[in-house]
């Protein structure tokens, strides 16, 4: 089991520099899922559906994260993964640019093209980011868990700003042939980021004599290996917990702007604008989460487990009201609301995450990237469930009811539903935290007393 006693501090410069991975995750993704969607819905008038298919495939693949957490758990090793993964999402990315280039005069054949990328983006991003927070949460210590977390989260949106507006900026004037050019550029600038990022960390790592050797035992095989992870009851758990909690995020996306525009009466750039709200909303919660788990990590007020309780059920209650105020119409005060919700939501996310990095070296030994794979998989498997679900749930509701406030207050009350599931599990996780807490405290104190009795 690993906790905090062996893990070696890599500080808050080493903590920057791995959030710079995440950082560089972020502009490949942007750019394939963003401005490639972009171009094939206009440039190429190519049906929205495409686009929506491929994100979706790049998020349904990473079911193998799994799998590829474990790849590293056998070598005992996570920086050839995570330098092996970006190199895996680059040429996906740059296949994608190349696929997108292709359609004009070759459809099928660029079409087949984009799915075999889209494909390698999602395995990418699987192998980078799985070991990246594996190596993270084993090299900070349980304090700065929080603030880890959100510096990953952080770099990631950097890495999204950095790349639409420089990328923006490069594309002018428009081809093809400059998408795959500033492509190209990108990935190849992600992978010398992420190189840097991770050079000589494990080396330091492991000629420290507070790192303990891992036990690699995993004769067993990969199916072996998961079904130990799956039989932990606090990994099932979790899993869960991130599943249920991951697709009710995921979730209010893509109906958070069209609810916006269809009942409030909004413009595109208002509605926008409401976006903005929310992801404002979303960053302040996290960063007021992340230094309050910081610096009151002795306290009670600091407990990971708490805040990640209190924002599923803030996030529930104000889905709720977002409900409400579909009914009310244009005098309620969207905005506020939207803030409080991004606002609870940053909470829970930092929060959910920190406790992902907590419980990652709890069970077995040498289980830790499996651990992680799992628990990632859910997640993508939510995003990639929770868009598409929340707007055919849209339609659905419209087409029953006839209403527009009723259609998208009906999804908002079954998303709260979800986090109100969610808090559930994480109460359980909770109780099992405090629980096994105190086993290794009497555990702790027994064993001092025994070494004392010897003395005597």
């Amino acid at each position: 089991m690993v906790n905090s006693s062996t893990k070696t501090d890599i500080g808050w410069f080493g903590i920057f520099r791995l959030g710079l991975v995440q950082a560089a995750i972020g502009a490949v993704v942007v750019i394939t899922t963003s401005t490639l969607n972009r171009v094939l819905v206009v440039e190429l008038a190519l049906p929205a559906m495409l686009p929506g298919v491929l994100v979706a495939l790049h998020y349904f693949v990473q079911v193998l994260r799994p799998r590829l957490g474990y790849g590293s758990d056998l070598g005992g090793r996570r920086t050839p993964w995570i330098i092996g993964g970006m190199v895996v999402l680059g040429a996906g990315a740059v296949g994608a640019a190349l696929a997108t280039a292709m359609m004009p005069a070759q459809l099928w054949l660029g079409i087949a093209c984009a799915v075999i990328a889209f494909l390698a983006i999602g395995i990418g991003v699987g192998a980078c980011g799985t070991n990246m927070l594996v190596l993270l949460s084993t090299s900070v210590p349980k304090e700065r868990l929080a603030a880890a977390a959100t510096v990953t989260w952080v770099m990631m949106i950097i890495g999204f700003i950095i790349t639409t507006v420089v990328a923006g900026k490069m594309l002018e004037p428009f081809s093809l042939g400059r998408l795959v050019e500033v492509t190209t550029s990108v990935a190849a600038a992600a992978f010398l980021l992420t190189c840097l990022a991770v050079f000589g960390i494990e080396r330091r790592r492991a000629q420290s004599p507070s790192t303990s050797s891992p036990t690699h035992t995993l004769d067993g095989g990969f199916v072996a290996a998961l079904r130990e992870v799956w039989a932990e009851p606090h990994s099932r758990r979790l899993a869960s917990f991130v599943f249920v909690s991951m697709l009710a995020y995921s979730a209010q996306d893509l109906i958070l702007e069209p609810f916006a525009g269809a009942v409030f009466g909004m413009t595109p750039s208002q509605s926008t604008q409401i976006s903005g709200m929310m992801s404002g909303g979303t960053l302040i919660g996290m960063l007021l989460v992340a230094l309050i788990c910081t610096v009151g990590a002795k306290a009670r007020l600091g407990a990971l487990r708490l805040w990640t309780i209190g924002g599923c059920v803030a996030s529930a209650l104000m889905l709720i009201t977002l409900a409400v105020a579909g009914f009310v119409g244009p005098s309620w005060p969207i905005k506020p609301t939207v803030f409080l919700l991004g606002l609870a939501n940053g909470g829970y996310a930092v929060a959910a995450i920190g406790s992902m990095m907590g419980l990652v070296g709890r069970g077995r030994e040498s289980r830790e990237g499996t651990r992680m794979g799992l628990w990632g998989a859910a997640q993508a498997l939510a995003f990639g469930i929770g868009g598409i679900a929340a707007t055919g749930a849209v339609d659905l509701a419209r087409a029953l009811t006839g209403s527009l406030p009723a259609a998208y207050g009906a999804v908002f009350v079954a998303e709260a539903a979800l986090f109100i599931v969610a808090t559930a599990f994480a109460v359980r996780l909770s109780r099992e935290d405090t629980q096994s807490s105190m086993e290794i405290d009497v555990q702790g104190t027994t064993a001092a007393y025994v070494v004392e009795a010897g003395r005597g």
